[in-house]
């Protein structure tokens, strides 16, 4: 039976309300969900900068279990190759220093982590001098958390790339390591996942860029290890970035908002060491 011709405008236009409402509530919802992630990210710059007063940890680890996004991970291959030059379990460790060292520095990083930049430009350098004198050597545990954190691929990018670094040698992975630093993007941009911007970086290391390690990043041949690398972080019971122990021991990295100063950090370290 046909519905009065009467009635038919006001049922499309009550439809047409009706899908106009869901569209309205789904552009609330949108809008809700931006700003959580804006929230998260201003979070995550105001606990880089004020969290401590005197700890080791600033940037938060809040993401715990797959660090990975679904773009980095469709993106790489799934085989694990492990680089040359990589030790400690599963190969998630790198060391620098010599072998021989009678303590050992560890070092817990975020190559998006701001604060890891503070500490890597006051004190990276008195790190080297350390190891390379032969009172430590040093230990690299490295995460990707804030890939998850603030969205985007450049930790875990960023770390596979060093994965190529590392299987040219250790040197040329410290010098690497040292370039990311120095040239870090802000930790809302994802300039990390773009491996043609670290090809380019790349350059800033003599002798770095050989096909082996060209042909390493643009295929993500690392990709798999990284992603172990970054889960051994989280299951180490470390919870944010920079931390640092020499023999198990914290060091303080931060006095209030400034880091310590290079004398303050030696200092530090020799009296865990027992040297002073």
């Amino acid at each position: 039976m046909a519905q009065p011709t009467g009635q038919q405008p006001g049922r499309k236009q009550s439809q047409r309300v009706s899908a106009r409402e869901r569209i309205q509530e789904a552009q609330q919802r949108e809008r809700l969900a931006a700003k959580r992630r804006q929230r998260i990210v201003v979070g995550v710059s105001i606990v880089a900068v004020l969290a401590l007063a005197g700890g080791t940890a600033l940037a938060i680890n809040a993401a715990g279990g797959d660090t990975s996004s679904t773009a980095s991970a469709a993106a790489e291959p799934t085989a694990l190759v492990v680089p040359a030059n990589a030790t400690g379990p599963d190969g998630t460790v790198i060391v620098y220093g010599k072998a021989d060292a009678a303590h050992t520095l560890q070092v817990f990083e975020d190559f998006r982590c701001p604060v890891c930049k503070s500490f890597e430009t006051t004190n990276g350098d008195t790190v080297k001098k350390l190891a390379d004198d032969g009172t430590v050597k040093v230990e690299y545990h490295l995460a990707a958390f804030l890939d998850k954190n603030l969205g985007g691929k450049g930790s875990r990018t960023a770390l596979a790339a060093v994965g190529a670094a590392l299987n040219e040698g250790v040197d040329k992975f410290k010098q690497f390591h040292d370039v990311l630093y120095a040239n870090q993007p802000d930790e809302r941009e994802d300039g990390f996942g773009d491996v043609n911007h670290l090809l380019d970086l790349a350059d800033q290391v003599p002798g770095l860029k050989t096909d082996a390690f060209v042909k390493a990043v643009t295929e993500r041949t690392y990709g798999p290890w990284a992603k172990k690398v970054a889960d051994a972080f989280n299951d180490s019971g470390v919870t944010g970035t920079p931390t640092v122990k020499l023999d198990g021991k914290p060091i303080t990295l931060f006095s209030g908002k400034n880091a310590v100063t290079p004398e303050q950090f030696t200092a530090q370290v020799k009296q865990a060491a027992g040297l002073q």
